[in-house]
């Protein structure tokens, strides 16, 4: 099939962990399961920031953020800087964007030509968000602090209104292409919110949840060998002391609700796909953005290289090109969608990426851990950081006198070892560090991001002052929020 349908859906912040088809015997997401069975589940697949915008935005273009210049939530990818959607439009694609793809600043397109529901945070800089607050009783909890835990509980939030109403725009979608194909083929990106905090989830959920949930808890081996970096990530974020079991109980068993109500989302996307006789001649992808730790090795949210932040879950399903029920080890990135999409379709390949095609292995699957990644981050630290993975090895570093964090994942999977530090690696950390540093420069990184956050003041002040409306904003629901705090 030359010109197949594209049906991508991505969700924000979750952790591959927390699906059935990765091996959850808890969270019960049956419809994205069922998309593996008709499948091929990618194992070690990892975004190339694990932070929303940066990572987003690579997905986008095939390029690593320092190749985009996007390092933060609030700076804005270039407009003159091609996409996969472009690509695909010249191919001769229809490309739709329906809800969420966190684009910053005035063009909330870059290359789709449709946007049948907007953004919720569509906005230019500096200007308020339209349609009242986004959360009430929740502020302060979709962010990466203490309070996004302490404060949690059952209930209804604006995310599940959002993403109601991508799923059923999606639906719609769906149903006029089967009624109506038109001459070209489609691509679309169905964007959803959850699971991303703040931790609340429906009471049916919560309240499964919470009695099936486990409470992981670093014990004092795992404390005593916790790689520096990490140190580094909780005392910025508040989470020493420790969280309290019940804590941690209760947004956890929000989480997971949360990981089933987009389950429950995906099934009528799908459905509505089968329904409307599309099915077999579609490719669908299942992403998100990032991953979400959700209390594992003690940490919560994501901006760290532990798996359960930087690892993603990743499936592509199409029926009689692609094996079903099928596993590859080959590590991918995020960034390899993009040129993957191009290849599939025969279409002319995005100029100067860092992205590769992985058809090959999604074709013919090997459960090898084979090939190699990056990802990238500045975070609230504000330091530039970079990862490797190659083989069973994982190697990050930060611009500072950090000491470098090395994991055989093989051997380790749990991330409970780190051997960075240990003189029987130091061939190993030699080879990967000469990798991880190959054309990658910090200060020029901290150079450009001081740039951009001057430039960004006065188009933030611009936007407060003159408060321009956004064209595709979707405004936030008032009576969205009913939320029970536990």
């Amino acid at each position: 099939m030359s010109s197949p349908n594209i049906l991508i859906l991505m969700t924000d912040q979750h952790s591959k962990y927390h699906l059935g088809c990765y091996g959850d015997d808890v969270v019960r997401t049956p419809n994205l399961d069922a998309l593996a069975a008709r499948g091929v589940t990618l194992d070690n697949a990892y975004c190339a920031s694990p932070v929303c915008v940066p990572s987003r935005m690579s997905f986008m273009t095939g390029r690593c953020p320092s190749a985009n210049d996007v390092w933060n939530n609030n700076h804005v990818l270039r407009s003159d800087i091609p996409t996969w959607a472009h690509a695909l439009g010249v191919a001769g694609y229809e490309t739709s964007l329906i809800g969420r793809m966190h684009f910053v600043g005035p063009d909330q397109r870059h290359g789709f030509e449709h946007r049948p529901l907007g953004e919720y945070s569509a906005a230019h800089p500096g200007t308020p968000r339209r349609g009242g607050v986004l959360l009430d009783k929740l502020s302060g909890t979709s962010g990466q602090s203490r309070r996004a835990v302490e404060v949690a509980g059952r209930g209804r939030t604006t995310y599940q209104a959002f993403d109601d109403a991508v799923a059923d725009a999606t639906c719609e979608f769906l149903q006029r292409k089967g009624e109506d194909p038109g001459d070209r083929p489609f691509a679309a990106v169905a964007g959803f919110v959850l699971p991303h905090c703040p931790f609340a989830a429906p009471a049916d959920l919560f309240d499964y949840y919470y009695d099936h949930v486990d409470v992981p808890q670093p014990d004092e081996a795992e404390r005593a060998n916790e790689p520096p970096a990490i140190r580094k990530f909780k005392q910025i974020r508040g989470l020493y002391p420790p969280l309290d079991e019940e804590r941690i109980r209760v947004s956890r068993a929000a989480y997971f609700g949360l990981c089933e109500y987009f389950d429950r989302k995906a099934g009528a996307v799908l459905s509505a796909l089968d329904q409307a006789g599309l099915k077999d001649d579609t490719l669908v992808i299942y992403c998100s953005d990032h991953g979400e730790m959700a209390g594992e090795h003690g940490c919560w949210w994501k901006s760290n290289y532990y798996e359960g932040s930087v690892g993603v879950p990743l499936i592509a399903s199409l029926p009689g090109t692609l094996p079903g029920g099928q596993r590859s080890g080959h590590i991918t990135n995020l960034m390899d969608i993009g040129p993957t999409l191009l290849d599939l379709v025969g279409a002319d390949p995005l100029p100067a990426v860092d992205g590769r095609s992985i058809l090959p292995s999604l074709s013919s699957p090997n459960p090898e851990a084979t090939g190699e990644t990056f990802s990238e981050h500045v975070g609230q630290e504000g330091i530039p950081s970079r990862m490797i993975r190659q083989g069973p090895w994982k190697l990050y570093n930060y611009h500072d006198t950090t000491p470098p964090a090395l994991f055989n994942l093989e051997k380790d999977p749990g991330e409970l070892t780190d051997l960075g530090r240990d003189p029987a690696f130091a061939d190993v950390r030699a080879d990967l560090m000469a990798r991880l540093e190959h054309g990658w420069d910090p200060a020029a990184i901290l150079d450009q991001i001081g740039e951009r956050n001057r430039d960004l003041e006065l188009i933030e002040a611009w936007g407060r002052e003159v408060d321009p409306d956004h064209v595709d904003t979707l405004p936030v629901p008032f009576d969205s929020e009913d939320v029970e705090l536990l």
